[in-house]
């Protein structure tokens, strides 16, 4: 049987293979509400048909002016479980797992009319704007929003959560001595803030459900972290809670995706295999990697524990079907479609 079609465990998460769908912007909401509608349903419950082991939706922000732009996913309120419920309930039926990656975009909030971040250092680009440091106060309310945000998640019936520690948004500001000019305890400690979520959220969430948290590896600006640096922040981080990283790379200038460095299939996974050595937990790669036969590589020499395919996956949302064919394994298909296999 090929690698990448072995179940996995983790706590109470059992994948039925190691197929990941990442988590990627739909900008698809109704403006304000941050509600799931009926394109969220689809998108997500054809990729369950389609065979992915573990579902990550796209990023869901604690409080409106944490989006991205006002056509994101949010979990704020409890009016918005209903819709991630509808959604998770659907996806469960056709045998694929479900999380939620809570986050908050910090200077990179568009359309937030007073973005916030540690300090007031604006990212790079015409459409963005200065934002407005926290205040130590404001930084341990924002810890409590990621929690509340996560009783949501599970009351909506999630697998797992995963907390956006990556590509440039709120987590990764205050982690990043480019973005974090702080002079209390949270510029003291780059991973303070990082830390106080994820056991402000493990101390709510099941015993038995993991925390996965999204870092990026490296950052392609002057001046910006390398290796070393994200390796001491997943110690800090696995010790407050996080069962498995999920790890990607930039965010705080052009990020891989964007043309820098170049991005060659599997650029990722070599900073995947370095953090899963170093902190002793499973990783999931993640950056081009939708060619079955690297996908399968991965897995097979334990570079990672998981893949996440990503635009592979808005491509055709049966590759893991066709991925199973092309490593000669037998495809999990729904009876409805097993006479076009």
């Amino acid at each position: 049987m090929a690698e990448l079609f072995t179940p996995f465990e983790i706590g109470k998460l059992h994948l039925k293979n190691r197929i990941v769908m990442a988590p990627m912007c739909q900008y698809s909401v109704t403006a304000k509400d941050g509600i799931p509608n009926d394109w969220h349903f689809v998108h997500y419950v054809t990729r369950a048909i389609g065979g992915a082991g573990l579902i990550i939706t796209e990023m869901t922000d604690v409080e409106p002016d944490g989006r991205i732009t006002d056509f994101d996913l949010g979990l704020w309120s409890d009016d918005q479980i209903p819709g991630f419920a509808r959604v998770i309930d659907a996806v469960h039926k056709h045998g694929a797992k479900i999380g939620i990656q809570l986050a908050h975009a910090g200077r990179k909030a568009e359309d937030a009319q007073n973005p916030v971040a540690p300090s007031a250092v604006p990212f790079p680009g015409e459409r963005y704007k200065m934002p407005r440091a926290l205040t130590t106060d404001e930084v341990r309310k924002m810890v409590e929003r990621f929690a509340d945000a996560a009783v949501r998640a599970v009351k909506a019936g999630v697998d797992t959560i995963e907390l956006h520690g990556a590509h440039g948004y709120l987590i990764h500001q205050f982690q990043s001595p480019l973005t974090n000019q702080r002079q209390d305890e949270y510029g003291q400690d780059l991973a303070r803030f990082g830390v106080e979520i994820i056991r402000a959220v493990k101390a709510v969430i099941p015993s038995d459900m993991p925390l996965i948290m999204r870092l990026s590896a490296v950052e392609y600006v002057d001046g910006g972290y390398g290796l070393s640096h994200t390796i001491e922040m997943a110690k800090a981080y696995k010790t407050a809670g996080v069962d498995l990283f999920h790890v990607s790379s930039g965010g705080e200038g052009p990020i891989g995706s964007g043309g820098r460095p170049g991005i060659s299939p599997g650029y990722q996974v070599p900073f995947a295999r370095a953090i899963r050595e170093a902190i002793g937990i499973p990783v999931i790669a993640v950056g081009r990697l939708e060619d079955p036969a690297l996908a399968e590589a991965v897995i097979a020499n334990r570079d990672a524990d998981l893949v996440a395919i990503a635009r592979g996956l808005l491509k055709d949302p049966y590759w893991p079907l066709h991925a199973a064919l092309a490593l000669r394994a037998t495809p999990e298909v729904p009876k409805q479609y097993a006479r076009a296999f």
